[in-house]
């Protein structure tokens, strides 16, 4: 696989280039990222600092690194990470050698992943980039660039059409290069409000594929299935599908409010746990999130 060999311009609070976002996400995500005005602008701190800072938060940037990276080319391949917003889960891949370069429609979450930048070295800045733009309108920004690895984590569930949006993240891997999609799951939408005690709720959500969110924001699951025949047929392999928390997405009550920096939960062990069941039937099917990883043909 190519991979760019030349480190980025520096980044700072102002290094954001790319063009004005026309039609971007229909729906912001659990992953939110702005329209035309940056609509969910007053999301962003909250996501960035609030969601990663979480257990649930620190489990998801765990078990997709540990995915992902069985599946990355060694650094200092090329990735982009479309609707990356604040670089949680892309700066720590810039860390290990790679170039990364960070597309989002909301320029205040690029601005979180630009202070982000702040704090690492200036080798880790010179190769990040931040783009401007949505996954439709990165091919023409970024010049037609092809890249090693497209990451899309927590996205698409706020797109209506997932089929133009999975073409355009595979039109942006070069041959061989991996396509890795985070989606909600389709299949256990009852389960978080039964666990809550939200019965009316658990109810309606066997017959639809729409859930309001943490953020109150209205989202979009996929299957499994569904999302391999879209990556299919805009020529991407389906090679693994992994689960995205179970037991800490609301099974174990007293994780959800724990503080994984005060001792009161085994973090180390409960990381392992959430990877092993991420792994293996029939845990991975019963995950809030699932995480494909495909080649492009």
């Amino acid at each position: 696989m190519g991979a760019a060999t030349t480190d980025f311009p520096a980044v700072t609070g102002a290094a954001i280039s790319g063009s004005a976002v026309p039609a971007g996400r229909d729906d912001p995500a659990e992953h939110p990222g702005g329209q035309r005005q940056d609509t969910w602008a007053p999301l962003a701190d909250r996501f960035i600092r609030g969601h990663y800072g979480t257990l649930r938060g620190r489990v998801r940037t765990h078990v997709i690194g540990a995915h992902l990276r069985e599946h990355l080319p060694p650094p200092p391949a090329a990735i982009v990470d479309v609707g990356g917003g604040g670089g949680n889960q892309s700066i720590p891949l810039a860390r290990s050698g790679y170039q990364v370069t960070i597309v989002d429609p909301s320029e205040a979450m690029l601005a979180g992943a630009a202070e982000a930048l702040e704090h690492e070295t200036a080798e880790v800045a010179r190769r990040v980039r931040l783009v401007r733009t949505d996954a439709e309108g990165a091919g023409a920004v970024l010049g037609g660039q092809r890249f090693a690895a497209v990451l899309c984590h927590g996205v698409i569930m706020y797109t209506d059409d997932p089929r133009p949006f999975t073409a355009a993240l595979a039109d942006l891997a070069e041959p061989g290069g991996i396509v890795s999609l985070v989606a909600k799951n389709a299949r256990c939408l009852a389960t978080r409000p039964a666990l809550e005690g939200r019965w009316a709720e658990a109810l309606a959500a066997f017959d639809t594929d729409r859930q309001v969110n943490g953020l109150g924001v209205d989202t979009r699951a996929d299957t499994i299935d569904d999302l391999s025949a879209l990556l299919s047929e805009a020529g991407v392999k389906p090679v693994a599908w992994y689960g995205v928390r179970l037991f800490t997405d609301g099974w174990v009550s007293s994780c959800d409010q724990a503080d994984p920096g005060t001792g009161r939960t085994d973090l180390n062990a409960l990381l392992a746990v959430e990877l092993q069941a991420s792994r293996r039937d029939p845990y991975r099917q019963l995950s809030r999130l699932f995480h494909l990883v495909g080649v492009r043909r």
